[in-house]
């Protein structure tokens, strides 16, 4: 009997909704269907939608340039806005859909899922995750993973019960730039030297409230079942406590993620402070402004990390910088904010090996102010330190790579880059600053906190 024939007969829906397929991880080809159903093609991916709003209508339209996906299904209770945006634009796109305003619904009509986008807000997220992958669909969903420990930890003991694929929405960690600084850089050619420092921002312009459109309500009852006490709570739901998690979640998670992986380890500590400084408390109950620092003890020693999240001016926008003794990397997901700065009195030729390898090009253009060796002027300042820029393009929309990688994954070709046990560890990391704020002091980590299958006292 051929067996590589016999393979081939095997019911690709079989396949992708096997614990054993997809817990593997093995790199397979797509698998033909033996049986023709519907108008799917072998190696499509048949997809519904969970949460139409800007983030869900984001993914969807990079997800129309990933080729072999079909959305079947949206859901979202803002059906004279949300919902008939996104299902009247895939149908543009001929991806014939039904609408949803009850998840539970769809769940039970939709018979020829394999996998949800959930992008619902982040108190949403752990009942609908935990639902769908109990419903044996794969599951990508944005992050932050849940405003709670307790939700995430929930999302994470249900995949690993039902052994499907949980995707959390880091998206910088299919990002091609970041995993070439990961694994080139920092890894291989560890230009930084011994990193002892790291610092990261995001920063936003004041924003009035998001507007509800004349005569596009969603009616009291739908919003009372749904958790909103009004249209203005639910256009506006990142600012309330129980629904968000406040800035440092909606923005601070991104980069706090990036502190983990690149350095390889978990906090040890920290403290925050986090204040109103500028909103209305009774509009936004959570503060506009925070900023934290977190203790770190890497393999290569000690490390410290601040991050700051403001959403009252735009300087600066957002960045990751890590510093070693030899060299600073600054990185973001647009290019012009990323280089590499050799320290003055590390040798140039030591550096001048990777430029001919094709990882760097240094550049004429100095772009850091000059570093002060003094107050007193005993000494001249010391020169600006060379930089170099990364030969490595991103010629996609961000979110792109990692939605591929999650599909890549579906089909039994890839691993996941940030599986549910990733995006727990980060939300325990982020989590806490808003705890250290409140308790107006350094809070510690227990390592058991960063494993979701354990319960830490």
């Amino acid at each position: 009997m051929n067996t590589q024939k016999t393979k081939d007969k095997i019911d690709r829906r079989s396949f992708l909704h096997s614990a054993a397929g997809v817990g593997a991880g093995l790199v397979f080809s797509p698998i033909a269907s033996g049986q023709k159903r519907s108008n799917k093609k072998p190696d499509d991916i048949n997809v519904a939608l969970l949460g139409a709003g800007e983030q869900g209508r984001v993914l969807m339209n990079v997800c129309l340039k990933i080729p072999g996906i079909r959305f079947k299904a949206v859901c979202d209770i803002w059906t004279a806005y949300n919902q008939k945006r996104a299902s009247g634009l895939l149908k543009k796109y001929r991806h014939e859909n039904n609408a949803y305003v009850d998840y539970k619904e769809m769940l039970e009509k939709e018979k020829d899922l394999d996998a949800v986008i959930i992008a619902t807000p982040d108190f949403w997220h752990a009942d609908h995750t935990v639902d769908c992958l109990k419903a044996g669909l794969h599951v990508y969903c944005e992050k932050e993973m849940s405003n709670t420990l307790e939700g995430a930890r929930r999302m994470v003991q249900t995949a690993r019960q039902t052994g499907k694929l949980l995707q959390i929405g880091h998206q910088r960690r299919s990002n091609p730039r970041y995993i070439f600084c990961y694994e080139k850089l920092l890894k291989e050619a560890k230009l930084l030297g011994q990193i002892t420092a790291v610092n990261g921002q995001w920063n936003r312009a004041v924003a009035p409230p998001r507007i509800v459109p004349r005569g596009k309500e969603i009616d009291t009852q739908t919003l009372t079942r749904y958790g909103y006490k009004s249209m203005q709570q639910f256009r506006n739901w990142r600012w309330y406590k129980g629904l968000g998690g406040g800035p440092i979640v909606d923005l601070g998670s991104h980069q706090i993620d990036i502190y983990n992986w690149f350095l390889d380890a978990y906090p040890q500590s920290v403290m925050a402070s986090g204040r109103t400084n500028y909103y209305d408390k009774k509009t936004h109950e959570w503060y506009d402004t925070v900023m934290a620092v977190y203790e770190y003890q890497a393999l290569q020693g000690p490390v410290t990390a601040f991050y700051q999240t403001i959403s009252t001016n735009s300087g600066n926008g957002y960045f990751e910088s890590f510093m070693g003794t030899e060299g600073t990397l600054v990185i973001s997901e647009p290019h012009y904010r990323c280089g590499l700065y050799r320290e003055g009195w590390v040798k140039e030729t030591k550096w001048d090996h990777w430029v001919k390898k094709g990882y760097l090009e240094k550049t004429e253009g100095l772009d850091q102010p000059e570093s002060e060796d003094t107050v007193a002027e005993v000494r001249p300042p010391s020169p600006k330190p060379a930089k170099y820029d990364m030969l490595v393009k991103m010629n996609k929309p961000v979110h792109q790579p990692h939605l591929e990688n999650f599909f890549d994954a579906v089909r039994g070709e890839a691993r996941l880059n940030c599986p549910a046990e990733a995006g727990y560890e980060t939300a325990v990391a982020v989590l806490k600053v808003n705890a250290a704020a409140e308790a107006g002091r350094k809070l510690d980590f227990k390592p058991a906190e960063f494993k979701a299958w354990q319960n830490p006292a």
